[in-house]
């Protein structure tokens, strides 16, 4: 039977192949939301393209450990309570409701979200740790393109029916608490020396902001 090692060795051979594969996979579903016909179907694959992203990232990840599936399961938990605290109270993020798009729900939060910040905190962090910087410059930045990731997410999720604010404003109390969550989580990180390092990460992480990045320009006048 082969192994976890053996089939990411295998794997990374064909690298290029897959970096491309995930390129035309993003440029096919803007195409697709753009398109009115398609445009329901492929709002509702938005679930399977994170699970998507993240068993590949999975694969990919070169330095596994009990720290390391501790934390991210812890920062799947917390994300995940954090955002039914906050639809449930409005004291968090500001007043918002989750729409039909992100899959099954549990108290009213959809189970991918906690995933969501699974993929958010490990593609930055994976991403900023090729970088030659000390710890601390490493979580700022990290938890900055986490912020600047929201600012364009939060633009489109509306229109994609992932989540509605109340009167259609983003409140500025929502962009404070996620840098403030994704300084915490990189800051975390770095305290318990994970090792995080992805070369599919860059990838992922750039098809991702340059999807919402598209639907934003694009979708600007509807919006």
């Amino acid at each position: 039977m082969i192994s976890y090692t053996e089939t990411r060795d295998l794997l990374n051979q064909h690298i290029l192949s897959i970096q491309i594969f995930f390129i035309i996979f993003y440029s096919v579903g803007i195409a697709g939301l753009l398109i009115p016909v398609s445009t329901p179907w492929f709002m509702s694959l938005i679930p399977l393209a994170l699970l998507l992203s993240f068993i590949t990232l999975a694969v990919f990840h070169e330095h596994y450990s009990r720290r390391f599936v501790i934390f991210f399961l812890a920062v799947y938990l917390i994300g995940f309570a954090v955002e039914v605290t906050g639809i449930h109270t409005h004291i968090i993020f500001g007043e918002y409701r989750y729409g039909a798009n992100l899959g099954m729900k549990v108290l009213d939060t959809p189970l991918i979200i906690g995933l969501n910040w699974v993929l958010l905190v490990y593609l930055t962090a994976a991403v900023v740790d090729y970088w030659k910087w000390n710890a601390a410059v490493k979580v700022l930045v990290a938890s900055a393109m986490m912020l600047v990731y929201d600012l364009v997410l939060e633009q489109v999720a509306p229109a994609l029916d992932m989540w509605h604010w109340q009167q259609g404003e983003v409140p500025l109390k929502n962009y404070i608490t996620w840098f403030v969550m994704a300084f915490l989580f990189h800051a975390a990180a770095r305290l318990l020396h994970l090792k995080i390092r992805n070369r599919l990460a860059p990838v992922i992480l750039g098809c991702q902001f340059l999807f919402l990045l598209a639907l934003f320009i694009l979708l600007k006048p509807e919006m």
